[in-house]
């Protein structure tokens, strides 16, 4: 069974969630997150940590709204947030990643 999508015909394979703009990424995380700009902005690991903590307390916040029935559940922020999430989240992986293979390389 093949699935299609309105745009293009038949499902091909995703661009992986990691690879988005920066630009686009600000905007996105500054309507999901009460942050700062700068603390939007901050990219490095220790940066990337906390905007991922943030995160999943905005998230763990949503669902208990949805699990609740409240009248400000938003399924629509629930799912950007949550792909927003797994993004930032991978994307730290990747630095910590890199981090610890530039270490071992640098020790031996």
């Amino acid at each position: 069974m093949r699935i299609y999508s309105h745009r293009t015909g038949a499902a091909g394979p995703e661009i992986p969630a990691r690879h988005i703009d920066p630009d686009q990424r600000l905007r996105e995380l500054a309507r999901l997150l009460p942050l700062w700009p700068h603390d939007l902005e901050d990219v490095s690991v220790k940066g990337r940590r906390r905007i991922v903590a943030v995160m999943e307390r905005a998230l763990r916040a949503e669902r208990k709204r949805g699990r609740a029935g409240h009248w400000a559940y938003d399924l629509a922020r629930h799912v950007a947030l949550h792909r927003a999430w797994v993004r930032e989240r991978d994307a730290l992986r990747d630095i910590e990643r890199s981090t610890a293979r530039a270490n071992v390389g640098s020790k031996g």
